[in-house]
């Protein structure tokens, strides 16, 4: 290969000292053709072949690698085929004969080949285009390491960011985020971008086409904006939101801290969102939050209801007074026991319904296999069984936190009457309670304990008083001086006997 230095002399003896380009080939010893070729350019000489070097031994063999690459993209990693399988394989069913550094060195250059994705630019118009996604990370909460389920949603026009943590991606969880999100960015988008997930997506057609689900439609008709869902296993083309995942958690999450509850971390999460509008992106002249304000003028303008984000199923309880939700059971009044009932399911509570009455609302559990019990659900039946109070437990979980002047009433109650009796009389006045917070029930009792009254009316009456507004007090007129010298005419009673007949005064 021509050398650089002797490149320059012959450049310089025929462009500056005027040579001919027959005397300095025959002085340096290279050809005509070449000198020609040193005169056309001033670049480092670089070394060409005239065509690719040939691989004898793998050559036969190269269509069955390219194959197998392809087919292996399409599978899960976990049942691809490595590069020491492909080896063996071609040895033992196609007579390889060539070494294996040969066979991997070849499909390594294939795998990056097809890793090497070309991506275009693109850019947005002022509300047109949102895209949303769900990520994990892992937080304390409560002095408890949890791991949290992230919905993002991400404006391609002005990169606004809305994330809140849920305890799941349930269908319920997800329109929940919508609404937030809508509610948080000021308005909805044309238009959202969305992966193949189950929450929206029933069955994937061929090309851009879907089946979505029925409660999904619902979701985007009650909002007015159109879904559009990535072709199958190519999520880069939400890209912009899948980024922004990953950015939550590395800058927001990791090292942030312990949150006392899931409200204290949304809090958190919600200020990040606002201080992330005060940034502004490369090549851009304004703020994200200055962009976010001309997208809210291109936004639908949010509905006068936001969507009720609950599933709602149909459930009947058990001999036990219990309903089935993902595999936790929640209790309702024994009256309903062996009834069809509707369970709504919340993020952050489950309702059950006989008709269009609200007959239960419980704190939902996202534990799986639990019982949620409300004691006051089985007061009625407890009242016919007294036996069974110490025993049932609904009211042994209640015992554990309830106050301690229960307890005490309770024991006093007992040393006044036979067991079972003040059972019964005990369990008519925690029903007494049921309509009011637990410490008012516990302030009546305690009053009533002060009294020495042990019967369900002398409860009953204590907690009138407690729960009834006090009356007024009447005035006092050394408050107010200057009433001492009104004088009032005091009524002449007299003036009332003309209504009477007898006395000459009109027909009553």
């Amino acid at each position: 290969m021509v050398k650089m230095d002797h490149k320059a002399e012959i450049r310089y003896a025929v462009l500056v000292e005027g040579k001919s380009q027959r005397q300095v080939a025959k002085e340096s010893g290279y050809s005509r053709n070449t000198v020609r070729k040193m005169l056309l350019d001033s670049d480092l000489p670089r070394y060409q072949l005239k065509e690719p070097r040939g691989k004898p031994v793998l050559g036969p063999y190269k269509k069955q690698l390219e194959a197998w690459v392809k087919e292996d993209k399409e599978k899960p990693k976990k049942q691809r085929r490595t590069t020491v399988r492909m080896y063996d394989l071609l040895k033992t069913e196609h007579n390889y004969g060539g070494a294996e550094s040969t066979v991997r060195a070849y499909v390594g250059r294939l795998r990056r080949q097809a890793g090497q994705k070309v991506y275009i630019p693109l850019s947005y118009e002022p509300g047109e285009t949102a895209q949303v996604d769900f990520g994990e990370a892992v937080v304390n909460i409560g002095g408890e390491r949890v791991t949290v389920q992230l919905f993002v949603m991400w404006l391609g026009y002005s990169g606004a960011l809305f994330v809140q943590a849920y305890p799941g991606q349930t269908q319920e969880v997800f329109f929940a985020g919508h609404a937030a999100a809508f509610e948080f960015l000021g308005g909805v988008p044309q238009e959202i971008w969305y992966d193949n997930l189950s929450n929206a997506v029933r069955k994937v057609l061929k090309g851009p086409k879907r089946v979505e689900q029925e409660r999904f439609i619902s979701l985007r008709t009650h909002y007015l904006f159109k879904a559009e869902f990535c072709n199958v296993r190519a999520g880069w083309e939400k890209g912009g939101v899948e980024s922004r995942v990953g950015y939550v958690r590395r800058n927001w999450l990791i090292g942030a801290g312990e949150f006392e509850s899931w409200a204290a971390l949304n809090a958190y999460l919600r200020e990040r969102c606002r201080q992330e509008q005060q940034r502004t992106l490369r090549g851009r002249s304004a703020s994200i939050g200055e962009r976010l304000s001309q997208e809210q003028t291109h936004f639908r303008p949010l509905p006068a209801r936001p969507y009720a984000c609950c599933k709602t199923v149909p459930v009947r309880a058990n001999k036990l007074s219990l309903v089935t939700f993902a595999t936790n059971r929640y209790s309702v009044p024994v009256a309903y026991a062996h009834e069809a009932l509707t369970l709504r399911a919340y993020v952050d509570r489950i309702e059950i319904s006989s008709g269009t009455a609200v007959i239960a609302s419980h704190a939902r559990c996202w534990q799986r296999q639990q019982d949620v019990l409300n004691p006051h659900h089985y007061l009625a039946l407890l009242a016919q069984r007294p036996r069974a109070f110490g025993h049932a437990q609904a009211i042994r979980e209640w015992r554990k936190e309830w106050p301690e002047i229960f307890d005490i009433y309770l024991a006093r109650l007992q040393s006044q009457s036979e067991g079972s009796q003040a059972t019964r009389l005990f369990i008519q006045m925690l029903e007494l309670g049921q309509p009011h917070p637990e410490a008012v029930l516990a302030e009546a009792l305690q009053q009533a304990l002060d009294c020495h009254c042990f019967t369900v009316a002398g409860v009953q009456e204590i907690l009138r008083r407690v729960t009834e507004p006090a009356a007024p007090r009447p005035a006092v007129l050394t408050a107010f001086p200057q009433l001492v010298n009104v004088q009032v005419r005091p009524p002449t009673l007299q003036q009332f006997n003309q209504l009477l007949p007898q006395l000459g005064g009109g027909v009553a």
